[in-house]
């Protein structure tokens, strides 16, 4: 096991920073739980739209940091990278409330449950992979974590599948199937975006293990 701290000794802004971003995109997803429950209620997309912008700064900080930093905490291009992948959950989550809300009628009563409850366990996985990196480069747990993210989108993957075959079974109102479908792939390009996060941490664990 390779400890960061020992080299950087009390050097943890960056570990400061990718926690917390990794805690916005957590949050963005708690909001999107509130608003599949009631599609009117405001408060939540207020709540997407906060856990983005605050993303976005922390983003901007991270960046300004790698620059103005001569000692990392990880090599500057793999720092760049997880951060953005880390914004794009949170940046996705809230393309979705903004589709959703175009057109409330077609999704109000809609159950999105079965996809939103993989995404709320992939982002608490996608905390717990940041945090790995402060306590160590453990390959083994980095890994077990990260097959977890991959299970998370063969899940979602299945459930895509269900759900086209109800979309498509002309019981629905062919404007209804447009909205729903570009919802439901919003929703599984946050799986996505989750796993791809993880992609990047085990590349930069891999590297320094």
């Amino acid at each position: 096991m390779f400890s960061l701290q020992r080299l950087l000794g009390k050097e943890d802004k960056f570990f400061d920073l990718l926690e917390a971003s990794a805690e916005e995109a957590r949050n963005s997803v708690h909001a999107l739980v509130r608003l599949s429950k009631d599609i009117d209620k405001s408060t939540a997309t207020d709540d997407m739209a906060y856990a983005r912008r605050k993303d976005k700064a922390i983003t901007q900080e991270l960046s300004d940091a790698v620059y103005t930093t001569f000692v990392t905490a990880l090599e500057r291009e793999d720092i760049e990278a997880l951060s953005n992948a880390l914004y794009k959950i949170p940046k996705t989550v809230e393309k979705f409330s903004q589709r959703a809300l175009l057109a409330p009628h077609y999704v109000r009563g809609v159950d999105f449950s079965v996809q939103i409850s993989l995404l709320e366990r992939a982002t608490e996985i996608v905390l717990e992979l940041v945090k790995s990196i402060r306590k160590g480069m453990n390959l083994e747990r980095v890994k077990d974590l990260n097959d977890k993210l991959q299970f998370l989108e063969g899940e979602a993957d299945k459930q895509m599948l269900a759900l086209y075959r109800d979309l498509f079974n002309g019981n629905h109102d062919p404007v209804q199937v447009i909205v729903l479908k570009d919802l439901y792939e919003l929703l599984e390009k946050i799986i996505d975006r989750c796993r791809d996060a993880g992609n990047v941490i085990s590349h930069i664990v891999l590297k320094n293990s």
